[in-house]
């Protein structure tokens, strides 16, 4: 199977939305099992997140950048310390991708 050696970084908003309900969908291994993307992994899915947040930086704003960056932070903790997500640290996890879907829609709705 041919490797992809650019991994894929969300570059807008919306792309950025989808790939968090994929992230909680995924967590807390972040394993594909699909075989599709055998290199996925939670460094993998956590580098393209924090990735796609830095590209939206200006239509977002800082101080939401900011505050999205320390929820994912939080979030891999959380699965770090729940692999088998079998205690609360999943649904923490979980918890803080869905915040950080929050400040991406309530950023919008502020430009507006």
């Amino acid at each position: 199977m041919n490797r992809n050696p650019e991994p894929y970084i969300p570059k807008t908003k919306g792309e950025i939305m989808d790939f968090l309900a994929s992230m909680i969908l995924s967590a807390p291994k972040f394993i594909d099992k699909s075989g599709y993307f055998p290199d996925q992994n939670i460094d993998t899915e956590f580098f393209a997140l924090n990735e796609g947040l830095k590209a939206i930086t200006k239509k977002i704003g800082e101080e939401n950048y900011s505050q999205a960056l320390e929820l994912s932070a939080k979030a891999r903790a959380h699965f770090e310390a729940d692999p088998e997500d079998k205690t609360d640290d999943g649904i923490k996890g979980r918890d803080c991708l869905m915040d950080i879907e929050e400040i991406l829609k309530k950023a919008g709705r502020r430009k507006r």
